[in-house]
């Protein structure tokens, strides 16, 4: 689970940020709050974060985005590290971007931050937090690395340290030379951290495709539901060799897929997904299509390409919806941009019914931007789940919950007051219109 993070220095964050997902005393909606026994803590399901264009969103979605891929994917040799730090202050181009989570794996609290630059890591800890205090596991400051005196005395982890480059981080390096110690908190930034762009494709959507996943009624059931017309997903086998690869990444896939291994291919032009297998010995290829009831309620098989944005939409988000839901699900779905090309009701529902599955014993949480206001309602949402983004005179952005506007009282139309400007997060826009300059400008 998330359970906060801070950012500084970064894209339009000039100033230090934090977003923590640590419910308030409020007691709305305290059913599906998940409880922490350990640490006495409720931690939100999930968290909504408005704002006008500009004002922050996808940057904040995009410090996710990047400081997943820095720990995970890690740095060349004689590369640069890819952070973007504030502009409009040249100041803040010489200063370290800074990012910290407080994650949980396992049932116990970390934290993990770092500070850098695109020539160097300046700063890196991690910290274990206890019920009433907090342990450091190691904190480094550029060559330097200070660890907890447990394990000072694990002479690998010191000679691990001295094969971290500089412009590397050292949790990313010791996992590669197989330090046990640390691996969970790297598995939980490669695998529980899910990121889904607006112009993604989300990835595992083979489910729709065998019959035998255990959430293939499920996809199909919940999809034929929300009236897209669609019956069925499925699969249609094709030749490998028609695969659209290149020559050389098939031969690739021959020599290197193993008996039983599965990969998935997006072939983004014409948003075709496939699926490649090697069942028995041989490689085996399926395209996802989707099926329509004729007039004769036979199924119509359907290109994936044919099918509207929409609808596209809905195929890439609905595995991250259902796995949400499911009871042992401890995944963090990050989304820029849930409404991309969906209709509000629609994207209400399926909000509702992630919701409708969460208690105090659930892990899994939703983390989205998004502009649609039909959300924007206190019998859906709680108060400290909803954020806005706000981008000051200096155009440096700020993350505000609306449980610290006092005057939002939880029977109070929320969406009137955001509308209204008085919450922020809203578009400046100049006096005069579009309509007027352009007649200006034909009369000129």
């Amino acid at each position: 689970m998330l359970i906060s993070f801070s950012l500084e220095n970064w894209l339009s964050f000039k100033n230090k940020t934090d977003f923590t997902l640590v419910a308030s005393r409020e007691l709305q909606h305290r059913e599906r709050i998940p409880y922490i026994p350990r640490y006495n803590m409720r931690v939100l399901p999930t968290a909504a974060i408005y704002g006008g264009n500009a004002s922050g969103k996808t940057n904040f979605f995009q410090a996710f985005n990047f400081a997943r891929q820095l720990i995970t994917q890690g740095t060349k040799p004689e590369g640069l590290i890819p952070v973007e730090p504030f502009r409009l202050d040249p100041s803040c181009l010489k200063n370290p971007s800074t990012f910290s989570f407080e994650i949980m794996v396992d049932g116990t609290c970390y934290e993990f931050g770092f500070k850098v630059t695109r020539d160097q890591v300046i700063e890196e800890w991690l910290l274990e937090i206890l019920k009433t205090t907090e342990k450091v596991l190691y904190h480094r400051h550029k060559e330097e690395i200070r660890f907890a005196p447990a394990l000072d005395k694990d002479k690998f982890l010191h000679f691990a340290f001295q094969g971290t480059r500089n412009n590397q981080l050292f949790l990313t390096n010791a996992v590669s030379q197989k330090v046990e110690r640390f691996k969970g908190i790297y598995n939980w930034f490669r695998d529980d951290l899910v990121m889904i762009a607006p112009d993604s494709r989300f990835a595992p959507f083979e489910g729709f495709l065998d019959e035998q996943h255990p959430l293939y009624a499920d996809f199909n059931h919940v999809l034929a539901s929300l009236d897209t017309g669609i019956v069925r997903l499925g699969g249609d086998e094709i030749p490998f060799e028609n695969i659209p690869l290149p020559e050389a990444l098939k031969s690739r896939i021959q020599e290197e897929l193993g008996a039983n291994d599965t990969i998935r291919f997006v072939n983004e032009p014409l948003n075709e997904r496939f699926v490649i297998s090697r069942r028995n010995g041989e490689l085996k290829a399926w395209k996802l299509v989707s099926f329509h009831a004729g007039a004769d309620n036979r199924e119509i098989k359907f290109e994936i390409r044919q099918e509207s944005d929409g609808t596209s939409r809905i195929i890439d988000l609905l595995p991250a919806f259902l796995e949400l839901s499911q009871p042992q699900a401890c995944k963090v779905y990050m989304i820029d941009e849930l409404d991309r090309s969906l209709h509000s009701l629609l994207v209400r529902s399926l909000l509702e019914n992630y919701l409708s599955t969460c208690n105090p014993e659930s892990r899994s949480q939703l983390l989205f931007t998004t502009h649609d206001v039909l959300l924007m309602d206190q019998e859906l949402m709680r108060r400290d789940e909803m954020w806005v983004a706000e981008r000051d005179g200096e155009g440096s952005s700020a993350l505000i919950p609306f449980s610290e506007y006092k005057d939002i009282r939880n029977d109070k139309d929320i969406r009137k007051s955001y509308l209204q400007g008085r919450l922020g997060g809203v578009p400046r826009i100049l006096p005069g219109n579009v309509a007027s300059h352009v007649e200006d400008g034909a009369t000129a």
